[in-house]
């Protein structure tokens, strides 16, 4: 199983040659469009430089599997919709920096593990991509996690230096659950204790995670008993709002203070319901927004981020595209963080 192109999603409207213009359906480019570039039948592209890698994994067996609402194997075709109107700027829009989208992974039916073990090497291989600098996974359900973490593991990225030691390393959860589930078979409630669970079998320190956004009413005292076994870090919805940007920003920072390599993965039912009514579980409070748009910034800021998922999504249960261009906009906040951002700082934009 590969990742498999789909119909270009890449549209819209177009104001005007020029980077002054550009929108992310101007700069993306597709398989097929790479390998018409090759041969000659369309424009050529700037060799060289950064990139940030998009890859698909349509899958929601998971969801099923833990009892939600399924849908969520439609939401990398509506990210990709909703990314595209998005303006760029700097190094993004002048193609300094590529955007490449290498297709999806589809779990086949019910077969959930053959989907992950393909879209863990599909991941790796975009992890891996020359200039690749930012991975973005668009989901799924979040059994996605599963996949981006193994795809991480076996990238360039996580190799072991000349001194023997691999990167540390942590991944940070936007969500209202931990997604420590014991089960007798992968869900998209177990992804983060399968991590755990394949730290500490591959020898290594325990699991550095944090979860950012946690609805305590979601997770029961088993659930939080697990988080504490293991060391996980937390921050509520309700403390997320009286901490306001300055403390999400803090939270995540301290987080990442003895990370080499940071995941960040993003469950959209930490919104509000109103603002993210297209997700499995919808939130009876959330986390505002701005305070999670502060969380993806601070957390490109670090500079350590090199592999982002967005799950959840479910496109049959969203209300004017609201869901998918609130996570549009997130993805976007990070990659503009880590490139846009950075070249104004250093005076390049």
């Amino acid at each position: 199983m590969t990742a498999q192109p789909r119909p270009n999603l890449w549209t819209g409207r177009h104001d005007g040659t020029g980077a002054e213009h550009a929108r992310w359906h101007e700069v993306v480019r597709t398989q097929q469009q790479r390998r018409a570039e090759s041969t000659g039948t369309a424009g050529g592209e700037q060799a060289g430089g950064e990139q940030v890698s998009l890859l698909g994994f349509s899958t929601d067996e998971g969801v099923r599997r833990n009892g939600g609402r399924v849908g969520a194997a439609q939401g990398p075709a509506a990210l990709r919709r909703a990314l595209a109107p998005l303006a760029l700027h700097g190094p993004l829009a002048s193609g300094e920096v590529r955007i490449r989208d290498y297709g999806d992974v589809v779990t086949e039916g019910e077969d959930l593990e053959a989907g992950q073990t393909a879209a863990a090497e599909a991941t790796a291989a975009v992890l891996d991509a020359a200039g690749s600098q930012l991975s973005v996974v668009l989901g799924g359900g979040h059994e996605t996690a599963w996949s981006s973490y193994r795809g991480l593991m076996a990238s360039q990225h996580m190799q072991a230096g000349g001194d023997g030691r691999t990167p540390r390393w942590g991944v940070l959860n936007l969500d209202a659950h931990f997604d420590l589930r014991s089960e007798s078979r992968p869900t998209s409630g177990t992804p983060f204790l399968q991590m755990a669970d394949a730290e500490r079998a591959a020898g290594r320190e325990s699991l550095a995670y944090a979860v950012l956004g946690l609805a305590e009413p979601s997770n029961t005292g088993a659930l939080f008993a697990q988080a504490r076994s293991l060391g996980v870090r937390w921050m509520t919805d309700a403390e997320c709002a009286e901490a306001g940007a300055a403390g999400v920003r803090r939270f995540v920072e301290e987080f990442c203070a003895d990370l080499e390599v940071l995941y960040l993965t993003i469950d959209l039912d930490l919104l509000p319901a109103d603002v993210a009514p297209g997700v499995s579980a919808p939130a009876s409070m959330g986390v505002a927004t701005p305070l999670v748009a502060a969380a993806v910034r601070a957390a490109a800021a670090t500079g350590k981020l090199r592999l982002l998922d967005v799950v959840e999504l479910n496109p049959s249960l969203d209300q004017d595209q609201r869901t998918a261009k609130t996570a549009a906009r997130l993805i976007d906040e990070g990659v503009r963080t880590l490139f846009h951002d950075r070249a104004q700082f250093h005076g390049r934009a």
